[in-house]
């Protein structure tokens, strides 16, 4: 499972104008968003709010453009591996997740380490409604922490549990060792 072609599943042109964007989302939202009873689906919505936040901002589309050019790729979700929708199982999953791909942001660029939310969804494979708990139990432990920009950022007390868990929890020790890997932010 490679990155979705976002103007593919927005039935767009990559030289579609801003105005098109934002007029195909919103038909496309209203047809896929999981309150309607006779369309919904909230696996597309989700796909369609990751390419709407790439496509309408002019940096990310840039990127993407780029990216969709020179064939590089981003990293497969991490949901092919490992189960993050089993009850207790796939929450303490997601947060080994979490934690492992804000430690290898971190340690590629301590300067700039931060991950955004879309970022993590997209590695995850999973919406962002699957990590609410996650993000608020890691924060209120203070493993992480979210700027002002909503991107989140491994703390030293984070880098200390990864660090004296990664031996302890296989799970962990595989997202370190050929999950997590990240492209450094730009």
């Amino acid at each position: 499972m490679g990155r979705p072609d976002y103007y593919e599943f927005l039935q767009i042109s990559p030289n579609a104008e801003m105005e098109t964007i934002h007029r195909v989302f919103r038909f496309l939202a209203s047809r896929y968003h999981p309150d309607n009873t006779e369309t919904g689906d909230a696996e597309k919505f989700s796909l369609l709010r990751q390419a709407y936040e790439v496509l309408a901002d002019p940096a990310k589309r840039a990127a993407y453009d780029a990216s969709c050019k020179d064939g590089t790729t981003e990293p497969d979700p991490l949901l092919t591996s490992i189960d993050f929708m089993d009850s207790l199982q796939g929450e303490l999953n997601r947060r080994l997740a979490l934690l492992a791909i804000l430690y290898a942001r971190r340690r590629i660029n301590s300067y700039s380490p931060q991950v955004s939310l879309e970022e993590v969804e997209t590695r995850m494979g999973i919406p962002r409604e699957y990590l609410e708990f996650t993000i608020w139990y890691l924060s209120k432990k203070g493993l992480i922490t979210r700027g002002d920009d909503s991107a989140f950022t491994l703390t030293a007390d984070g880098v200390d549990h990864v660090e004296a868990q990664h031996e302890k929890l296989p799970v962990l020790r595989g997202l370190l060792t050929r999950g997590a890997r990240v492209v450094p932010a730009a």
